[in-house]
Formats: structure tokens, C-alpha cells, sequence
């Protein structure tokens, strides 16, 4: 389906987890988005991102606010998946499968934490490396002489939507690799940098909320949720 002309896959988490292992199997290299609303209403007015957004080969609904409006429209979407989860399910098939897995990006050292606590959970996973790095255009080139001198299967990028989406699209047609993911914050939640929260509000749609509580600096990002609907609502009405 298509949200405000970005597309959206109607999937589960575990339906993306086989997804992804389809394309390493596949051979070649694909790359998988994580929109949330937020990222959807920006790349409303700006055609590359949305370029960048509907060229993945897999697009999960990272936002409750999609699911939401999924229902209410009638073009349900099963659940939310999340670029913190979905690492952790990939690390999980990594270890599985003998893929070799990269963190990039992220604070300093944090991408180096969240890589221990992996292997902690999931003994036997192989992680290449990890860098910071930056997702300013003119360190590609070095950040890719890092990555081209490693054996990589699965490449996780978090440098927080859209910079990550831009770096992939830039980057992947240089890189030996299988499967690239912009994974937001998910190093930091995975390290322990950033406290996730509870089990119970995740299920309830509520960790928007949490997170809000946490950094107040949010506010003006959760603003996009009610301009996402406005927009929806609009584009529905002229369509009718």
C-alpha cells in the first residue's frame, strides 16, 4: 500500500524476518526502510527521500500512527515493526545462519556497546566491526574503505532517519554486502545509552509517549503525527 505516495508492506515482524533472509539467500545487495510518520510526512515534500523510501526492497511500519490509520481506512496494517526489534530478530537470524553482521553509526563507543550485548544474547553471532562513522557525504569514501575491508552480510545504519536512508542510497551500489537496514536509534536502545520502554506500553501504542516523558525536545517531532493525519485525510477527501 501507499501512505501520502510512500510505500508501506503490510507485514508482520516475523513476515520480515523471512523476507530479509529471502533476499540474502537471493544474492545481490537490497535494503530495507523503516518509515514512521514522521519520516513519511518529510518525504511528502521532498521527492528524492520519497525516491530513496519506495526503492527499498522491503518498507515495515515503524509507528503506531500507521497501524492506527490503518484500521481506521480499511487497509489494515498487522503491526508495528520496529527498527529496534527487527535488528534484534536479524542478529538472531545472523547467528542462525552464519551471516556476518556491521553496526554503523551512532555515538561514540555505542555501536561497540550494543555489538556486546548481541553477542551476549545470541552466542556464536559474528560481528565483523563497528564504526560511528558520519553521514556527511564527503567521509563516504572513507567509511566505505572501512566496510570494503570487512566480510559483510548484513549492514545496520543508525544515523537516524533520513540521514541513514540517504547514506544507503548513496553507498550500497559501492559495497559487497547482501542486506543494509537504517535502524534509527536501535543501537542505543540495544547498548542500554537509551532506556526502551516497558513491554506493556510497546503493546499498548504508547512508547511515542515514553519516549516523550524521557526527551521533552521530542515535542516538536510528534507534532508531524497530527499534520501525518491531516495530510491523509486531505489527500483521502480530494481523492473522493
Amino acid at each position: 500500500m501507499k501512505i501520502l505516495g510512500v510505500k508501506i508492506d503490510q507485514i508482520t515482524y516475523q513476515e520480515a524476518l523471512e523476507r530479509a533472509k529471502a533476499m540474502i539467500d537471493a544474492g545481490g545487495s537490497h535494503y530495507v526502510v523503516t518509515p514512521n510518520p514522521e519520516i513519511i510526512v518529510r518525504a511528502n515534500r521532498e521527492p528524492q527521500l520519497r525516491k530513496i523510501l519506495n526503492n527499498a526492497d522491503l518498507s515495515v511500519p515503524d509507528g503506531m500512527g500507521l497501524v492506527m490509520l490503518g484500521r481506521l481506512t480499511g487497509r489494515p496494517i498487522p503491526e508495528r515493526v520496529t527498527g529496534v526489534d527487527l535488528l534484534d530478530g536479524l542478529a538472531a537470524l545472523a547467528t542462525e545462519g552464519g551471516f556476518d553482521i556491521f553496526l554503523l553509526g551512532a555515538g561514540e563507543g555505542v555501536a561497540e556497546r550494543a555489538a556486546s550485548k548481541l553477542k551476549l544474547k545470541y552466542p556464536g553471532l559474528r560481528v565483523t566491526g563497528t564504526y560511528s562513522g558520519d553521514p556527511d557525504p564527503k567521509f563516504d569514501k572513507q567509511t566505505r574503505r572501512i566496510l570494503e575491508s570487512k566480510k559483510i552480510d548484513i549492514l545496520a545504519v543508525a544515523y537516524g532517519a533520513p540521514k541513514q536512508e540517504k547514506w544507503i542510497a548513496r553507498n550500497l551500489p559501492y559495497l559487497n554486502l547482501k542486506l543494509a537496514i537504517g535502524v534509527g536509534g536501535a543501537l542505543d536502545y540495544i547498548s542500554g545509552e537509551r532506556k526502551r520502554a516497558p513491554t506493556w506500553l510497546q503493546k499498548a501504542g504508547l512508547e511515542w509517549l515514553f519516549r516523550l516523558l524521557k526527551e521533552p525536545r521530542r515535542v516538536s517531532r510528534q507534532l508531524a503525527l497530527p499534520y501525518f493525519v491531516y495530510l491523509v485525510l486531505k489527500e483521502r477527501s480530494v481523492k473522493r
